[in-house]
């Protein structure tokens, strides 16, 4: 069994940040769980409130959350994706 973190990362079809949070993810072959609110603003509003993360992209690892792609990047820069390949 795999002690690695699981990624979960909340977007809609027409955020080019979750798209830019997708490929980035997808280049370091970080495996992920892609949860897609478009046109469920309930959902969207309830994800936000849950993870208190008011847009999306909304990315987590584990139950930590990451933030946006803005974040995700910066943690990118740091190595900070490689423990979670």
């Amino acid at each position: 069994m795999s002690s690695r973190p699981k990624v979960r990362i909340y977007v809609t079809s027409w955020c080019g940040f979750c798209r830019a949070a997708k490929r980035l993810l997808d280049e370091r072959q970080v495996p992920y769980e892609e949860i897609d609110l478009t046109g469920d603003d309930a959902a969207r509003a309830e994800a936000a409130a849950r993870h208190d993360w008011p847009t999306v992209p909304i990315v987590l690892a584990g139950d930590e959350l990451i933030g946006g792609y803005t974040e995700l990047a910066a943690l990118d820069q740091s190595r900070g994706l490689d423990h979670l390949r």
